[in-house]
């Protein structure tokens, strides 16, 4: 339901000095028609495993593998469609928010560009409910030890060279975007992560099938991890999504994969800098050109891009919080202006 003038004027933001280091002038205050925030999909169990502790009941009936969103709307029409931004391994949507450094996030920024935000906690992570049955079966003696779900964290250490900061800890690619002196922020943002435990495939595709539905029209911007849920959502059914940016893949579509979800979506894969180099991230380069070379041939309108081959330089994996996130986001919003159709 539209907000009042009096509630519109509750949700004025006023931007800070904080992003003073990319706009030398104070912003305007950011006007939202309405925000909010729901949950998509999702599904009933049963367990006898709910909790191990006595003054709790272990058995009873619980909602899991729903997926939490977080939309604002800008009070002006510039008549664009909504962008969902899907954060990768290890992190949840704060990835798309206020910057390490307290610059301003792609959230927002989109948001002043025209566009309605929806950012999503994948499901199992975040603010999206998991199920603890197998822990607690585990730990009650019900279950074997083997059976325990595979959890893990990525250490300050390991996560400097899948993030590409620098070749090995604690050295730093000679140019680097990445606020290095805010990294302490940045690692609070980091959360377990137990992905590998749960169904394949995983519940957030069906969930982003259902916004996109729901939305009537999105634009799915995801990253590392999730990069390649968009081509996964649109193999199930292509209905509401408008086009997919996969940044930093940790995967494409297999170049042999059924072409035809993607004959009419749009597709860019975006790449940053120091990304040959890298054992992790070279040879996931080399696979996403090759899926983007069958898929041209198949008729599809699909483009990879490296920033540095269009002049944009010192990009980690997390360029969405480099210093330099606002020069990529509007190089992003003129590619979507030229390929994508607006509403």
């Amino acid at each position: 339901m539209p907000l009042t003038k009096t509630h519109r004027l509750l949700l004025t933001l006023t931007l800070t000095t904080l992003i003073h280091a990319q706009s030398p002038k104070p912003l305007p205050p950011l006007i939202l028609s309405t925000q909010g925030s729901f949950f998509v999909g999702g599904h009933d169990i049963h367990s006898d495993a709910l909790s191990t502790l006595p003054r709790y009941v272990p058995d009873g009936t619980i909602t899991v593998d729903q997926m939490y969103v977080h939309y604002q709307i800008p009070a002006t029409k510039l008549h664009r469609l909504p962008i969902t931004f899907i954060h990768g391994c290890c992190l949840t949507g704060k990835t798309w928010e206020t910057t390490p450094d307290g610059r301003m996030g792609w959230d927002e920024y989109f948001l002043r560009r025209g566009f309605p935000v929806y950012i999503v906690d994948q499901a199992d992570r975040g603010r999206s409910s998991l199920d603890p049955s197998a822990i607690n079966a585990v730990k009650s003696g019900k279950l074997p030890t083997m059976q325990l779900p595979d959890l893990f964290f990525v250490g300050h250490e390991a996560a400097w060279q899948v993030f590409r900061f620098g070749p090995d800890y604690p050295q730093l690619f000679p140019g680097l975007q990445f606020p290095i002196e805010a990294q302490t922020e940045f690692w609070k943002q980091m959360v377990p992560d137990w992905s590998p435990s749960l169904p394949n495939p995983n519940p957030t595709i069906a969930d982003l099938s259902e916004l996109a539905i729901r939305l009537n029209g999105t634009i799915l911007i995801s990253h590392s991890q999730s990069g390649i849920f968009p081509f996964q959502t649109a193999a199930i059914y292509t209905k509401g999504i408008a086009g997919i940016i996969a940044i930093e893949p940790g995967s494409c579509p297999d170049p042999k994969a059924d072409m035809k979800p993607f004959l009419h979506i749009p597709i860019l894969v975006l790449f940053g800098d120091n990304v040959e180099t890298s054992p992790r991230w070279g040879p996931r380069l080399k696979a996403c050109q090759a899926f983007i070379k069958f898929a041209t041939s198949s008729g599809v309108k699909a483009t990879l891009v490296q920033l540095p081959d269009v002049g944009i330089h010192g990009n980690s994996h997390m360029l969405m919080q480099d210093k330099n996130n606002l020069q990529v986001a509007d190089w992003l919003i003129h590619w979507i202006d030229h390929n994508i159709l607006p509403r």
